[in-house]
């Protein structure tokens, strides 16, 4: 049996820095999207909604382990956030409490998930798709608030 990473692709952003954030994940084989996701989360900094984006896919990933493709060997997380790469691969301190608490949670549920995990850093334009689903929730929470 050929052996296939699965791709998570995470994005979180807040329009105001803090303001309205959002998360958004997608996660793929080479050949089809098994999931994809965008939520609102409130009032959030940048960096928060990038941690939270990584948690949302992880807990995704933990409740459907027994769904997962067979042949899936590890999981390739794609972030266009620098800082958040080098925190989650601990090259980089987390002075920010908040930030220290997020990263705990991920800690917690990483084990969770029965494949080898790592965190990679990937440029903004090769990230469009979460992009997309994090702009779609905000977007839809601007409409709600505008009427």
């Amino acid at each position: 049996m050929k052996q296939i990473p699965l791709q998570v692709f995470t994005d979180g952003g807040a329009r105001g820095n803090p303001g309205p954030a959002a998360t958004g994940f997608m996660i793929k084989t080479d050949t089809k999207i098994l999931h994809k996701a965008g939520l609102y989360i409130g009032k959030k900094t940048n960096n928060q909604a990038e941690y939270q984006a990584v948690i949302e896919a992880l807990i995704w990933l933990s409740q459907n382990n027994k769904h997962l493709p067979k042949e899936a060997n590890k999981i390739c997380f794609y972030l266009d956030s620098l800082l958040v790469v080098n925190q989650l691969n601990g090259k980089f301190k987390i002075k920010n409490p908040g930030l220290r608490e997020l990263l705990l949670k991920i800690r917690n549920i990483e084990p969770n998930i029965l494949l080898s995990i790592n965190y990679s850093h990937i440029p903004r334009e090769k990230n469009t798709e979460a992009d997309s689903l994090v702009n779609e929730a905000l977007d839809k929470v601007d409409k709600l608030s505008s009427t």
